[in-house]
């Protein structure tokens, strides 16, 4: 099959019905919206919230809090691998500009994330980044022996929240 081959499935395609123009269509004079009324005028689709007095769906449902909410102190953080970290040398440092060097990241502005997807293999010194919280991630850095500093004030731990 060649791309010039290619056809919609048969059926699947439709013309327009084009009302008003003529009787001879089959949709003329009244145009399939009957005689007189509201719905026979222009514009009778009517507001999407107006349900005719009843109460509106939309303000039948609860509440929902806190959408659209955007800390402007949340921190971002560029994701890394261990299997990305695998590539670099046994006890080599690994920092955001070295990342940005070797391509792992597009920019060392942020703070990096060393996920779990992996295995590290040997040890590493590892400054400005942020560690799996969770214990069985955090498990195959300990394993490796890599020694991590986290000096950006940004990658302190979270504040409690109504402490």
């Amino acid at each position: 099959m060649k791309l010039h081959e290619l056809l919609p499935a048969e059926g699947s395609k439709k013309n327009r019905k084009r009302v008003g123009r003529g009787n001879a269509s089959g949709q003329g004079t009244y145009a399939g919206r009957g005689r007189k009324g509201q719905h026979a005028r222009a514009g009778s689709g009517g507001h999407i919230y107006r349900e005719g007095g009843n109460l509106p769906f939309v303000r039948k449902l609860p509440f929902v809090r806190g959408v659209g909410f955007v800390s402007i102190f949340k921190t971002h953080y560029t994701p890394v691998n261990l299997d990305q970290l695998a590539a670099f040398k046994a006890d080599s440092e690994v920092t955001p500009d070295v990342l940005a060097e070797v391509g792992f990241i597009k920019s060392a502005q942020l703070p990096v994330a060393v996920l779990g997807r992996g295995e590290l293999p040997h040890a590493l010194k590892s400054k400005h980044t942020a560690f799996p919280s969770r214990p069985s991630k955090r498990y195959k850095l300990l394993a490796a022996q890599s020694r991590c500093c986290r000096s950006r004030k940004s990658m302190a731990a979270p504040r409690k929240a109504g402490k």
